[in-house]
């Protein structure tokens, strides 16, 4: 059996991680969802007025790149498989990831978490428009 390895457009995937950064930061904004985000976490002005820790926008920057990354090579996988249209296909594989890792493993989390799942809905939420732009900036930049 052959292995090929799949072809993955790098600057999809930094443009992808460059636009699930975009999407937070809009998502997360006190005029967007953001006040509602904090009630529901439990923040105050006063507990998220200093900002984050200095390495969590590193670590959230390589984490968007991995989802990128993965996401490019499971679109090009579903491309070989399919065919048709490429950005039709990086969606769909998309979506299907996010229902079946993304969305199930924070619902299984957030059962255990004490505040139950309140925080579910905006994570859910968030991190479906995460993926759905990654995907479009993927599926519209396929691989040469």
């Amino acid at each position: 059996m052959e292995l090929t390895v799949p072809a993955i457009n790098i600057w999809a995937v930094l443009l992808a991680t460059v636009a699930a950064m975009l999407v937070g930061f809009v998502y997360y904004h006190p005029k967007v969802l953001g006040a509602s985000w904090m009630k529901a976490i439990g923040h105050t002005d006063e507990t998220v007025g200093s900002g984050p820790k200095p390495w969590v926008y590193p670590l959230i920057i390589v984490c968007a790149f991995a989802t990128a990354w993965v996401l490019a090579g499971a679109a090009w996988l579903s491309q070989e498989f399919y065919g048709g249209s490429f950005l039709l296909n990086t969606l769909i594989t998309a979506w299907i990831l996010f229902v079946g890792f993304t969305l199930a493993r924070v619902v299984v989390h957030d059962a255990f978490d004490p505040r139950g799942f309140r925080v579910t809905g905006h994570t859910a939420l968030n991190e479906l428009l995460v993926i759905t732009a990654m995907a479009l900036v993927i599926g519209v930049w396929p691989p040469a």
